[in-house]
């Protein structure tokens, strides 16, 4: 197996550009309480945004960029049958995010792909921004109202509350690459596209509503300012 050689770390503020929703999965509903709460610290209540939603919306994202995007996450059958620049790319795809348990991966596998590269880490509340929100006895969710128009007679009907991180909210982003012998720049590069993506899209549920818009700033590789460089991505060039 290839050397480890080093651990790259992005760091930035992740700032919410519109109200994010990402599910608690309410086991139980309360009458006249919120039918969808976000998900929260179980000791401080406070939200925060999971890194299993940021990897797994990234990994999607860069999948659709692929063409090669299945129902299922793309695995080792899949670079099988990949030809040329979507083979590579489905390549970097499986040596950043892994392969599935599903795919039984051997020592073929492991030979080739190497282990998952990228780590995320669960993004909480920029400390000094929810201390302010607490001063000034403001909330750190907001509730929205809800409902569907009946086309036909054009009243309101199913309301529901959702509950949402609101706009402007901050948080701590923090992921790690790892460097193995024989990587290039390129898996780097891939990364920060799907960052890229990430902005252009949403994270968490209803970003076909406007939900969810996020933008990175200040960010940080190793230390090292790379907003700049960031914004300058261009994640569909070729």
């Amino acid at each position: 197996m290839p050397q480890l050689n080093g651990i790259t770390t992005l760091e930035a503020t992740l700032e919410l550009v519109t109200g994010l929703r990402i599910g608690a999965g309410d086991s139980e509903m309360h009458i006249g309480g919120v039918d969808n709460t976000v998900i929260k610290h179980p000791h401080t209540q406070s939200p925060y945004i999971p890194g299993s939603s940021l990897k797994g919306k990234m990994r999607s994202l860069l999948e659709w960029r692929s063409g090669a995007v299945q129902q299922e996450a793309l695995g080792w059958r899949d670079y099988q049958a990949a030809t040329g620049v979507q083979k590579a790319e489905v390549r970097r795809i499986l040596q950043l995010f892994g392969i599935s348990g599903g795919d039984k991966a051997g020592l073929e596998e492991m030979l080739e792909l190497g282990p998952t590269r990228v780590s995320f880490w669960d993004c909480k509340l920029q400390p000094d921004w929810e201390q302010q929100i607490r001063d000034d006895n403001l909330a750190l969710t907001e509730v929205k109202s809800e409902n569907r128009i009946n086309r036909i007679s054009g009243v309101a009907e199913h309301p529901r509350q959702t509950e949402r991180v609101p706009a402007g909210a901050c948080f701590d982003f923090r992921l790690s690459v790892k460097q193995l012998a024989g990587d290039g720049d390129d898996l780097l590069t891939t990364v920060l596209q799907g960052l890229k993506l990430l902005e252009l899209d949403s994270v968490g549920g209803s970003g076909s509503r406007g939900y969810g818009k996020v933008r990175f700033k200040g960010l940080r590789i190793n230390g090292q300012d790379s907003q700049a460089a960031f914004d300058a991505i261009q994640p569909f060039a070729r």
